[in-house]
């Protein structure tokens, strides 16, 4: 499955492509879609819809997972993120794909197994569960990522595992992803 996730905003919109054969999720491509400040907002949107268009056309996904809104204490804010998850929306539709919404607390829980997860640390959980060498920058970009994983596991990706026979012992060929409460940042 190939799920295509959003992490929707007005000055940069993340995306991320994750494959997965349900044992395992791979990185297809990832990035943010930014717009320069002297865009009019109008013009941010177009930016949006196209560069999101262009890379559902390339990733070719099953699907797309986008963040939900959630409640911000600024309306006008709110508002536009509302018109930047429309046109990413109008994106993954005019592709002719099914589109999924996931909740931020969601999103958190799935990837890191702590709704209230710091940005750091979704960016980390991400890494290890994506096996990637370096954290995916920007944090938009990150972000979009754990959506997908999001929905992969919503929709069971990982549930074709099968049982772990723990009477052989077997040497560990690839570092396990410790828990949340363990992850330290990094000094600055």
């Amino acid at each position: 499955m190939i799920v295509f996730g959003i992490d929707p905003g007005s000055e940069r919109t993340g995306y991320g492509c994750v494959t997965s054969d349900g044992r395992r999720h791979r990185l297809v491509q990832c990035g943010a879609i930014a717009a320069g400040s002297a865009s009019t907002f109008a013009e941010r949107l177009q930016l949006i819809f196209r560069g999101l268009t262009e890379r559902l056309q390339e990733c070719r996904p099953d699907c797309v997972a986008i963040e939900s809104v959630f409640a911000a204490s600024n309306a006008r804010s709110a508002l536009k993120l509302g018109h930047a998850r429309g046109v990413a929306m109008l994106a993954a539709t005019e592709c002719g794909l099914p589109v999924f919404e996931y909740a931020p607390a969601e999103v958190k829980r799935s990837a890191v197994g702590y709704g209230r997860a710091e940005k750091a640390q979704v960016q980390q959980m991400v890494t290890l569960l994506l096996g990637l060498d370096s954290v995916p920058r920007p944090h938009d970009a990150a972000d979009a990522l754990a959506v997908a994983i999001c929905h992969l596991h919503q929709q069971g990706g990982l549930s074709t595992l099968p049982p772990v026979d723990t009477s052989v012992r077997r040497p560990r060929t690839t570092p396990v992803a410790s828990s949340w409460r363990r992850y330290r940042p990094a000094a600055r």
